[in-house]
């Protein structure tokens, strides 16, 4: 019997919040005048409202930054938060190669499903040997010339050409941590399986009813290997 189980990459794998944190830093920097006093939010101040999707505008206003600045510094964000500068920040999640580790013990085809567009994820992977976890077939981002219309937009399209592209399996879950994940899932009838260690606070990830809401991507592999009574090889 064919199981199989995609993960989103940032949340689930990448810790993002210190990238963020310093585009954030770096946004304030450039968008303040000189002499203008500002207030810079803590990182975990920062992130709480980032999780609970706090529009980056009102982030800047509570900055101390004026409409004009406040819009300013939301499209410097834009521009500057994917960049080849600032990924370098982006951290391992806690547990989660344990988590991939243990799933390898088992009968499970595993699958990463991301917006990182391809130059974006190849090197991680690289860099901390992901790619033995997944198959090149189950790699599934967006090619570097596509043009993000939105993640809510995007990301069931990718789902959509992955369901298509791969073999019928008899058992799939989804793993993520944004609405973007979930809508994916769901609108395929697929069990989805939100986690806290992303960009979304349980509040806002309750509001698309995922099957399950954990802490993080071991939480979430001991639930899926409950449900699907998986054992390991021997």
């Amino acid at each position: 019997m064919l199981i199989r189980l995609f993960t989103d990459f940032d949340g689930p794998i990448m810790d993002i919040s210190e990238r963020y944190y310093q585009v954030y830093l770096y946004c304030v920097a450039q968008t303040k005048r000189q002499g203008q006093l500002v207030t810079t939010l803590s990182k975990a101040d920062f992130w709480a409202l980032k999780r609970d999707r706090v529009p980056e505008v009102e982030i800047a206003r509570r900055s101390g930054f004026d409409e004009e600045q406040a819009a300013a510094f939301a499209k410097l964000r834009r521009a500057t938060v994917h960049t080849d500068e600032y990924f370098p920040y982006d951290q391992l999640a806690p547990g989660a190669v344990e988590a991939l580790e243990m799933l390898k013990e088992y009968e499970v085809e595993l699958g990463v499903m991301t917006m990182r567009h391809r130059r974006e994820l190849l090197p991680v992977l690289e860099q901390y040997d992901l790619g033995r976890f997944f198959p090149e077939t189950h790699i599934y981002c967006l090619d570097d010339d596509y043009v993000k219309t939105g993640d809510t937009n995007d990301k069931p399209l990718l789902m959509a050409r992955t369901l298509a592209e791969l073999p019928v399996a008899e058992t799939v879950w989804m793993v993520g941590d944004t609405e973007a994940d979930l809508l994916s899932a769901k609108n395929h009838n697929i069990p989805v399986i939100g986690v806290l260690s992303g960009i979304r606070n349980r509040e806002q990830l309750a509001k698309y009813e995922p099957n399950y809401i954990v802490p993080d991507l071991a939480a979430a592999v001991e639930i899926f290997l409950e449900h699907t009574g998986l054992k390991a090889k021997s």
